[in-house]
């Protein structure tokens, strides 16, 4: 009986996060932040027990999943809405390598070792660091690589200079401007920085997303 009862739980429960994480979007499948580890490991563990407890009620599990849902859910909507508050959950990507030279400043800020950054650069079959014009470790723990061309000549920078209305100052800061001249590009164009949902810089053009394009 008792057996009959753990297989029982065990098929529920495989349809049930199933469902639940449909409803928590693609994204939770495909790529995993903090929060979205988190909370996959919460519902395993609450899972386990459920499985190993069987003399307790089943929505005892059941609705703790629910409420992780509901607030992976209401977080995911709210960070949408608010670039602070995604970067407080999610983080921000990390310039680790720079025109073929390592920032060896941020690697040591963000833990990240030359082993790890050598294993990521042979998973993508470069040889050599001065092959990569940019490295960004994502806030996910990916190593997003940009190599030269073939003439290795300098190419866009591949970060916002505005995003969400919110200026980016790092981004300024490595292709060596600042926000006066930014903001003075702007005023050029009539725009302000709040009315903008993307901008970044390419080639001495700046190329712009307005809010009022989006559909």
């Amino acid at each position: 009986m008792e057996l009959l009862q753990v297989l029982f739980r065990t098929a529920f429960f495989y349809f049930y996060v199933i469902f639940c994480y449909r409803l928590m979007g693609k994204r939770e499948i495909g790529q995993l932040g903090v929060i979205d580890l988190m909370v996959s490991i919460l519902i395993a563990e609450l899972i386990a027990i459920s499985i190993e407890n069987i003399k307790d009620s089943i929505f005892m599990t059941i609705m703790p999943i629910a409420l992780l849902v509901i607030l992976e859910i209401i977080l995911a909507f709210i960070s949408i809405k608010s670039r602070k508050i995604r970067t407080f959950f999610d983080g921000k990507p990390s310039l680790i390598i720079c025109n073929g030279k390592i920032n060896y400043n941020e690697m040591v800020k963000q833990r990240y070792s030359m082993d790890n950054l050598l294993l990521s650069l042979r998973q993508k079959e470069i040889k050599n660091i001065e092959d990569v014009e940019y490295a960004f470790l994502e806030p996910n723990g990916k190593l997003s690589i940009f190599k030269y061309n073939f003439l290795k000549t300098p190419s866009a920078y591949p970060m916002p200079l505005i995003l969400d209305g919110t200026i980016q100052k790092k981004a300024l800061k490595y292709i060596k401007k600042n926000e006066t001249w930014l903001e003075y590009i702007l005023n050029s164009k009539n725009l302000k920085v709040k009315d903008i949902f993307y901008c970044f810089y390419k080639k001495k053009k700046l190329y712009i997303i307005k809010r009022n394009d989006l559909v």
